[in-house]
């Protein structure tokens, strides 16, 4: 369904609506930019995310994840051949229970191992497992290497490894939440959000809540590091929630989601956000009053999906929507 852009959305020449119930997020484009891989949960149909397919122009959803257990963090690979998923459906084919927010807004780790599956879902192969954490999945544009977050070593770091789940490799090491990783147009670079503790106390906090599955993401930023974890460097510092980052075609910039805009750092009102590899030039692109967030560019440069609750049915309502992107404004 096409839809407006709001005032001040001059980066997006039209804007279409794919989905309309449900909770559907995360959505990528196949490497052909012909379909999205994202996941879903709608009351009635699976009991909790699973992973599906959908052309760009929308129509049919196809189910590629089993249909068992909590899915996330679908991707395919650059060939178009294969698609990567974590999946806690080893361990059970129920769902996992929702996270004890006693503590406040917590993200539950759940016991994600990460696998591998064609298209249409079929063939299934298990590429990382460990004790916990293993997801987010994403792939180098050459195929060469599978970047994820992983708490096997006690923290939240994020490793490489070969597209089988062979030599696994440690990028990061500093004691925090390092997650959300996606390779530049070239390789060349990861892109990632992260908070690393700036006290004893924060970092008390952060390993109690890991030790029980769970972390806080109430403050998180945006970093860019070399493809083997070397030269890191911050774009944002603004006491603000900044996550699901993604690489303009260029390479030469990062778009994200923030709610930096509100006084309120645990608000739900994200909008998504440009700035340059050096952290600056920030531009918001967005401008909803609503969530929104996992911004991707198509291959081509052209479009940009990403998951807002703008024109939603009802209180969580995430859907996804196809932006025809504007590169060079006027002046």
């Amino acid at each position: 369904m096409a839809r407006d852009p709001l005032p001040g959305e001059r980066r997006f020449a039209s804007l279409t609506q794919l989905t309309f119930e449900g909770e559907n997020a995360e959505a990528y484009f196949s490497s052909d930019g012909e379909r999205l891989i994202f996941q879903r949960t709608y009351e009635g149909e699976y009991e909790c995310d699973q992973i599906f397919t959908i052309g760009v122009q929308g129509g049919e959803r196809n189910l590629v994840s089993t249909g068992l257990g909590r899915t996330t963090c679908g991707y395919f690979f650059p060939d178009d051949s294969r698609i990567v998923y974590s999946s806690t459906h080893h361990s059970s084919g129920a769902c996992p229970p929702p996270p004890d927010r006693r503590q406040g807004y917590v993200w539950a780790l759940y016991d994600y191992d990460i696998y591998t599956a064609r298209p249409d879902g079929s063939d299934v192969r298990l590429i990382s497992s460990s004790p916990g954490y293993d997801a987010e999945p994403t792939i180098a544009p050459d195929g060469s290497r599978i970047v994820f977050t992983s708490s096997r070593d006690g923290d939240l770091n994020i490793y490489s490894m070969n597209p089988d789940g062979s030599d696994v490799r440690q990028l990061t090491n500093e004691p925090g939440y390092d997650g959300g990783p996606f390779f530049s147009p070239d390789g060349s670079k990861i892109v990632y959000r992260a908070r690393y503790p700036e006290s004893e106390e924060e970092l008390a906090d952060y390993q109690a809540l890991l030790a029980d599955g769970l972390v806080r993401p109430g403050v998180l930023d945006i970093y860019v590091m070399d493809a083997d974890g070397s030269n890191r460097v911050r774009l944002t510092d603004n006491g603000a929630a900044n996550f699901a980052p993604f690489f303009h075609p260029s390479g030469e910039k990062v778009i994200f989601a923030s709610n930096l805009h509100e006084d309120d750092p645990l608000s739900r009102n994200f909008d998504l956000f440009m700035v340059n590899l050096d952290g600056t030039g920030l531009e918001q692109v967005t401008f909803s009053d609503e969530f929104e967030s996992f911004p991707m560019f198509s291959p081509d440069g052209r479009y940009l999906v990403f998951g807002s609750n703008r024109h939603g049915s009802h209180e969580g309502n995430t859907n996804i929507f196809v932006a025809e992107w504007i590169d060079d404004l006027p002046e």
